[in-house]
């Protein structure tokens, strides 16, 4: 059973043991664990390492390195909105790099006004026919053009 926890929570260390304890049972508990105390705070607060190492009997150079291999993992909270936007050769095929282009611009102008957006590249959100994609807050949108783009960013659109 998970910690039902209202996101983002600041850091508690015994939120953030509980976690750790509901899957430190699991072969390969690492994963899991980081993916559910970033669930919960937002990012992985660096006080966990240590928490993540004793519980799993690991090396804190085992749990950071695992934490830093995979760039989903955050070590400090993201402000704003987070767009992953694909730049894999389907979603190119399809005119994301010129709209990346413009994500950029809009990002800066829309991010002064309203919340602040985060923006990272993937690569392939396992959507190709409908690109170019974006998963925005967790959610996925396709058939992103100049317009929808620009509705995503403004928070009108997902």
């Amino acid at each position: 059973m998970t910690a039902q926890v209202e996101w983002p929570v600041q850091w508690d260390e015994s939120v953030a043991q509980s976690l750790i304890d509901e899957s430190s049972h699991l072969e390969g508990a690492t994963l899991p664990i980081l993916h559910a105390l970033q669930e919960c705070f937002g990012h992985i607060d660096p006080r966990a390492i240590e928490l993540i190492a004793k519980s799993l009997n690991l090396s804190r150079a085992e749990v950071f390195g695992a934490q830093t291999f995979y760039p989903d993992f955050h070590s400090a909270p993201v402000e704003g909105r987070v767009i992953k936007f694909c730049r894999a050769e389907a979603c190119q095929a399809r005119g994301a790099e010129r709209l990346a282009e413009q994500l950029d611009a809009l990002a800066k102008r829309i991010g002064e006004t309203y919340q602040p957006i985060h923006i990272e590249t993937v690569y392939c959100l396992g959507n190709c026919a409908l690109g170019p994609n974006a998963l925005v807050d967790g959610k996925l949108i396709g058939r992103l053009d100049e317009t929808r783009l620009e509705a995503l960013c403004a928070g009108e659109l997902a």
